[in-house]
């Protein structure tokens, strides 16, 4: 792997994740962690967090369909979607998974996707594992390049998918880009997704706790 430049070293950090952080006995200022907020060493979340450890144990000890569906689970699903304003929330163990679960549970082979050509790579990632066979991609943040793509993704409509129904066209974006910074023109994406019948997911992963009076881009 080495050989071939595909070995990523990994730093290793000897400290709590914070604005400084130590590794390799170097007292680091830390300008890559996604820690905005500082709830990683926040002392009511570790003061919460020693409280369920204590209660629950360390882990579920199963999935969640099975024995490992934890009364803690469904509070913070509740409590996330009523801070959200949405029907319902589910948690995943990180941004990959959740893009991944998200866009394999929303389209199928024969449905359409259209996504921003800056998207994060667990989108990109989990195009190509949802096996979508017709993907288009529109310049980044460019909305009339994502009306002309969704001009042709339309006229795929006109042909029915094997049983008869007729393909989904999801539009994808991150909220924040997390390469730029550039914030999605979401208004204006909902609006092109309404008038030609397509459904929005956005990754958000950036924009949580920082947009939106906390609550994210939608907001």
């Amino acid at each position: 792997m080495k050989e071939k430049g595909l070995y990523t070293p990994v730093r290793v950090l000897e400290s709590a994740q914070g604005p400084w952080f130590t590794i390799d006995g170097k007292k680091l200022l830390n300008f890559c962690s996604n820690n905005y907020l500082g709830f990683a060493q926040d002392k009511r979340l570790v003061s919460a967090v020693i409280a369920a450890v204590k209660k629950y144990g360390v882990g579920p000890g199963a999935v969640r369909p099975i024995s490992g569906n934890l009364k803690l689970h469904m509070e913070a699903e509740a409590a996330l979607a009523k801070f959200k304003g949405a029907e319902a929330a589910f948690l995943l163990p990180g941004g990959f998974i959740a893009n991944i679960v998200a866009i394999a549970t929303i389209v199928g082979k024969e449905d359409v996707v259209i996504s921003d050509e800056l998207n994060h790579a667990s989108i990109i990632d989990a195009i190509k594992l949802a096996q979508v066979k017709t993907k288009f991609i529109y310049k980044h943040c460019d909305m009339a390049d994502l009306e002309r793509v969704l001009g042709e993704a339309v006229k795929l409509r006109e042909k029915p998918k094997s049983d008869g129904s007729k393909p989904i066209i999801l539009i994808t974006t991150d909220g924040v880009f997390s390469m730029d910074g550039d914030i999605a023109p979401l208004p204006e994406i909902v609006r092109l997704a309404k008038k030609y019948g397509a459904i929005t997911m956005v990754d958000d992963a950036h924009g949580e706790g920082v947009l939106g009076d906390g609550r994210g881009i939608a907001h």
